[in-house]
């Protein structure tokens, strides 16, 4: 993967544009620290929860559900399925990521496509922590709950229609293609209007995928990827000649490589990344991104953000040295805030068996009262999460201890609504050992706090939006978003006129 990324930097930097001695200098400094950094670039092994592991014997609790707990929320949220969210945990990983190493400052952002509930955003911003936005439509649901325009960072894949309008606000724009700094410069023509440029590095790396430059559904950099601009675009003059052209100001670099991404490949990525903002002397911030790793299960690490931050806190003052610049840090973490801080609970509906005395081939199926309508990753992308089965009593005494192993559906109609895939192949079935669940049981689903009631088929099969709540860590649980009532899901539709049909 290194040959293939330097060829093709090294074939495209021979036509430097020389008229524009900054983006060539910038370049250099590119080629020298991807060349430095052979070893960060190659194919990584990423590990899966093995079978050894996820045979464990089952936990009497979850992350941070007792029996008696998970009960608690299913009152306060009127029956199940529920998603929880842990206040504890998620003070836990404010405080990690606010200590993020930085040279000269840090604003840390929350991605809040990973779960955007009024109420986790309102307590990151009690904490100090601004947002990152993915959608003109995120940007506004930030602002009415609360979160100030100018606390609010948007880069988008479109660029909402009444962009200028947010600017005037104080939302900033992180620009994520060529025509996107285009339409902002039309837009703020001549008047030094402060705008952010997203870069595609040329390296990605993110989910199950080994590759730093191939396709993968959580890896959002590299030739594979349509985020952010093109980095040969860049350093060859382009982007310069945009900015010149309508007389914008550069203040800050955005680079995001992937959701889960290798620490090594991150970390070398966060210094190619200052090589960009040596391009503009008005660049005054680098935003690294997230998709910092998080161990959901077993065998899955948790990414040391001390660990990875401090070498490039010391590139920051190395770049400093260089260019006489102290540039502040920005990073955009989701998962590692809220990940391990929610659970999904849910009831066990039906249990079914295509065992046979004549073939092994046959499994019993635990079918569960939610599915890929709440935690759509096992079905998109093959991904592991613990499950743990607590008695429908809400009683830590009657917990069994007898285990079988079974594969756990959900309620969809739907062949791919599967909750025990294979480790990154969502299309393939695996059995997974649990206590011996009776029908009415609680199944708890851990690490659905990122990326599930955000990420969710809601309404698929009509099934309604499922309630959130929130649990304080001396056990109280407050109700933050109620049961979609049915006649929701379909009071937009309209009838068409007599005689259509």
């Amino acid at each position: 993967a290194f040959f293939l990324i330097t060829d093709t930097v090294v074939t495209s930097y021979i036509s430097i544009n020389l008229s524009n001695m900054k983006a060539s200098r910038a370049s250099l400094a590119i080629l020298m620290a991807i060349a430095s950094s052979a070893s960060a670039f190659a194919p990584t092994k990423f590990n899966t929860p093995s079978s050894t592991l996820l045979r464990a014997t089952p936990a009497t609790s979850s992350n941070f559900l007792t029996p008696e707990l998970a009960q608690s929320c299913i009152d306060v949220a009127g029956g199940t399925p529920l998603y929880a969210y842990s206040l504890d945990s998620l003070a836990k990983s404010a405080d990690a990521c606010l200590a993020f190493p930085n040279a000269y400052g840090l604003t840390v952002r929350y991605a809040m496509k990973a779960c955007p509930n009024g109420t986790i955003l309102k307590y990151f911003l009690s904490r100090g922590i601004c947002i990152d936005a993915s959608s003109g439509y995120e940007v506004r649901r930030a602002m009415d709950m609360g979160v100030p325009a100018e606390k609010i960072s948007l880069s988008s894949q479109e660029l909402p229609t009444d962009f200028e309008e947010l600017v005037k606000l104080g939302v900033k724009i992180n620009c994520c293609s060529i025509s996107q700094l285009e339409r902002f410069g039309k837009a703020f023509a001549n008047t030094s209007q402060k705008v952010g440029v997203r870069v595609n590095p040329g390296v990605g790396s993110g989910g199950f995928s080994s590759s730093t430059t191939g396709f993968s559904k959580t890896n959002v950099g590299g030739p594979s990827s349509s985020f952010g601009i093109w980095h040969e675009f860049v350093t060859d003059g382009t982007v310069p000649a945009i900015v010149e052209k309508y007389g914008l100001e550069v203040e800050r670099i955005h680079t995001h490589i992937g959701s889960g991404s290798d620490p090594a490949i991150w970390q070398q990525t966060a210094k190619l990344s200052l090589s960009f903002c040596a391009i503009w002397d008005t660049v005054t911030s680098l935003n690294l991104g997230g998709g910092y790793k998080v161990g959901r299960n077993p065998d899955e690490k948790t990414t040391d953000l001390i660990e990875i931050g401090s070498p490039v806190a010391d590139a920051f003052k190395d770049f400093a040295k260089e260019h006489g610049r102290e540039l502040k840090m920005e990073i955009e973490p989701g998962t590692y805030l809220v990940a391990n801080a929610g659970a999904l609970v849910t009831k066990i509906q039906d249990k079914v068996s295509t065992k046979s005395s004549s073939s092994d081939d046959g499994h019993i199926f635990l079918k569960m009262d939610a599915g890929m309508t709440d935690v759509l990753r096992p079905s998109l992308y093959g991904a592991i999460h613990p499950i743990t089965i607590l008695p429908g009593t809400g009683k830590s005494e009657d917990i069994g201890t007898d285990v079988e192993s079974v594969v756990v559906v959900g309620h969809c109609c739907e062949s791919g609504d599967l909750m025990t895939p294979k480790p990154g192949e969502p299309e393939a079935l695996e059995e997974r050992p649990l206590r011996t669940a009776e029908l009415g049981d609680i199944a708890v689903m851990d690490g659905s706090g990122a990326y599930c009631a955000g990420m969710s088929t809601k309404n698929y099969n009509s099934f309604p939006e499922s309630p959130e709540v929130l649990v304080t860590a001396d056990g109280e649980v407050h109700l933050i978003r109620k049961r979609q009532d049915p006649k929701q899901i379909y009071e937009n539709e309209c009838d068409v006129p007599d005689g259509v049909f």
